[in-house]
């Protein structure tokens, strides 16, 4: 059983991901859209795509396209997933899930009102670390986890100027202020990936950007963004806490891990940085580094990346690491690139086999909800200079 995809939006990101669906035994003809018809025409014919639309409407209007994949800017995810939804197609979308309250309960809505599968591509749910210490919480091995940490620290400087300049034309400055915690999925979902509970409350600080090139300036931000850095503190149901950082001016190597994670239970601690990862208990301490390290499958200098700024370049580079159970993926993954710690690969299989079985993939609408939620509170708490605020929950998925 196949179906057939049309992918919107031909940037820096989807193709990578074109690749991948192409090749899935459980996916057809693959389509491609892109508000640059020509980014659409190049991509099609670079990968040799079943074609393309000259709109996302009249994408969604084609009986030939059974699902859509959404790589567009991310303030735009939300009102395209309801476009696709609601015009009956299955809907994979890159995070964040939406950037109001409103707009995710309008997509939940649409996905118990239509029956169709909905998956937000969290690449952190697969990093190697939210995978060990999922699987140490599953074994009891912490004890009881009381608290963790999730950072997204990725320097402007480091391939994301150019990145913003790619997709966002001469007016790029505008956009390249997108707030921090409206983006907070890699980190919030990297700890709720493992942690199986859901934040309650926050609390959370901003920094104001002192660059003064543009960016973050409140009278050039879309957003009216000046904020460049912020940390938020999260209360969770159960009991116990954790930290999220969200820094877009830092001094840290972002090339070579821009996700990291610490969780901390009554029996033993888990601690991530740049090239190390340690397991302690009241024992001593154990590297489990090499198991944490994804083995690269593509070289950055392959000529499909040109267009990629070197800087960002690993995040379409890595392949598995030892942690992950390669073993459910289909074998044609086995010679193709990977990314973001080896990432794609599954989440491209969660959302081929969600649809093809019509069962419920792991970032659904309801776990997307609790990912993306508590960034969007954490903003307004920064904005109101740290007040401690509520964040509302639609649940658990239903029993499928």
């Amino acid at each position: 059983m196949t179906f057939s995809l049309g992918v919107v939006g031909a940037g820096q990101f989807s193709g990578q991901f074109a690749t991948l669906f192409q090749a899935h035994p459980g996916v057809g003809d693959v389509y491609v859209t892109d508000l640059l018809p020509e980014r659409a025409q190049q991509l099609a014919a670079a990968q040799n795509l079943a074609g393309t639309f000259p709109s996302y409407e009249a994408m969604l209007e084609s009986a030939d396209v059974d699902a859509v994949a959404i790589f567009t800017q991310r303030w735009t995810h939300g009102p395209l997933v309801l476009q696709g939804l609601n015009a009956g197609k299955h809907v994979y979308s890159a995070v964040p899930m939406a950037i109001t309250t409103e707009e995710i309960a309008a997509i939940i809505d649409a996905v118990k009102a239509t029956g169709l599968t909905y998956m937000m591509g969290e690449t952190s749910q697969y990093n190697p670390a939210t995978v060990h210490a999922r699987n140490q919480i599953a074994e009891g091995a912490f004890g009881r986890l009381f608290y963790a940490e999730g950072d997204y620290v990725h320097d402007m400087d480091l391939g994301f100027y150019d990145a913003y300049r790619y997709s966002g034309g001469e007016n790029w400055k505008s956009t390249a202020s997108y707030p921090p915690l409206l983006y907070p999925t890699h980190a919030v979902g990297g700890v709720l990936g493992a942690w199986r509970t859901h934040a309650v409350s926050v609390s959370a600080i901003g920094v104001t950007d002192d660059r003064g090139d543009g960016v973050f300036d409140k009278d050039v931000s879309q957003f009216g963004n000046d904020v460049s850095n912020a940390t938020a503190l999260f209360e969770v149901a159960g009991g116990g806490s954790f930290r999220t950082n969200e820094f877009r001016r830092v001094g840290y190597p972002s090339h070579i891990r821009e996700s990291r994670f610490r969780f901390f239970g009554t029996e033993a601690s888990m601690e991530q940085l740049a090239t190390v990862a340690l397991w302690q208990d009241k024992k001593g301490v154990k590297d489990i580094s090499e198991l944490l390290e994804p083995k690269p499958t593509m070289s950055p200098d392959d000529p499909s990346l040109r267009h990629i700024a070197p800087e960002l370049r690993a995040a379409f580079t890595s392949g598995s690491a030892p942690v992950h159970d390669r073993e459910r993926l289909p074998r044609e993954f086995d010679t193709l690139h990977n990314g973001h710690e080896g990432s794609h690969h599954f989440l491209v299989d969660d959302f081929v086999t969600a649809v093809n079985t019509r069962t419920l993939p792991t970032v659904n609408a309801w776990v997307a909800a609790r990912y993306t939620l508590p960034g969007i509170v954490a903003h307004e708490s920064a904005r109101q200079g740290g007040a401690r605020l509520e964040i509302p929950d639609f649940g658990d998925a239903p029993a499928s």
